[in-house]
């Protein structure tokens, strides 16, 4: 499991991650989702070692990460960080080779990967020759080798089309089922929705809510759509409610934590007859909207 506490970075006078505390389990794939300059960025160069902390802590199964915990860790960074000028196979063989693997092993997975990813053709073509999205391919495949016990993959969709999203989404897959801890930003919000188990939403270097897509959805506020084929502004009036939208054939409303929702249904009941009465599940969109709007 890999765990961050309280953990800060500064830069000059500006406090670009503000004491941030997750956990990614094993096993379980992390959404990071923020805005531009939200701190993701930092934080998983913080969680890599490429960037130090002013304070905190990043933890790698209980113990405070050490430079030899981090090579077991599959890292992709937000830049490319490849050669450009060398071919794919062999600068991929090279990065394996550095991460300790024999040279036959190291071509074995290397083979594997562009296999997997779609690249075998593109194994002898320099990296420079690739189109953009092929590169990012590449950057993949090179954060995979090794089987690494961690993977933070910074921005791993960006520039990827409809069917390279879809291998790279099964790879993930794979790698948490064997109980690999997967930490990945994005901005593709229903891609975060469609693939994570949790989720870790920053703005202003602050984690301004994590958890399960479920526990995210429920937290607060709950709200109901109401049918009942005249406008219901009289729901304003109802004790727990907090707010409405009014609409032709009856109104969405917005209930406090803690109210009853059966006690609007009731109300609604006696006023005539209620044609529908359903909760309203917010997306992984609109949820990420409301904690960031501040």
């Amino acid at each position: 499991m890999l765990e961050l506490e309280e953990l800060v970075r500064d830069f000059g006078g500006h406090r670009a991650v503000d004491r941030v505390s997750f956990r990614v389990a094993e096993g379980r794939m992390t959404g990071f989702v923020g805005g531009n300059g939200a701190g993701k960025t930092t934080t998983m160069r913080m969680i890599m070692g490429v960037l130090a902390s002013n304070g905190g802590t990043v933890r790698w199964q209980g113990s405070p990460a050490t430079a030899e915990d981090r090579r077991d860790f599959g890292y992709m960074p937000e830049e490319r960080g490849l050669y450009p000028k060398q071919t794919v196979h062999s600068q991929l063989v090279y990065l394996a080779r550095l991460r300790g693997q024999g040279t036959a092993e190291a071509r074995r997975e290397t083979l594997d990967l562009l296999e997997r990813l779609g690249l075998a053709e593109k194994a002898q073509a320099r990296l420079e020759s690739l189109s953009l999205g092929n590169q990012q391919r590449v950057q993949i495949a090179a954060a995979l080798l090794g089987s690494p016990r961690l993977l933070v993959l910074d921005e791993p969709f960006s520039g990827l089309d409809p069917h390279a999203v879809d291998t790279m989404a099964e790879l993930l897959r794979e790698y948490a089922a064997a109980g690999v801890p997967v930490l990945f930003s994005s901005h593709q919000l229903d891609l975060v929705e469609r693939l994570c188990d949790d989720l870790v939403v920053m703005a202003k270097g602050r984690v301004v809510g994590k958890g399960t897509a479920d526990e995210l959805r429920h937290r607060d506020r709950p709200r109901y759509r109401l049918v009942t084929g005249a406008p219901a502004g009289w729901t304003r009036a109802l004790p727990g409610v907090t707010a409405v939208e009014e609409l032709p054939d009856g109104a969405r409303v917005e209930l406090a934590a803690d109210a009853d929702p059966g006690r609007l249904l009731t109300e609604a009941l006696a006023r005539g007859p209620v044609h529908a009465f359903t909760p309203l599940v917010p997306s992984i969109a609109d949820i990420y909207r409301e904690m960031t709007a501040a």
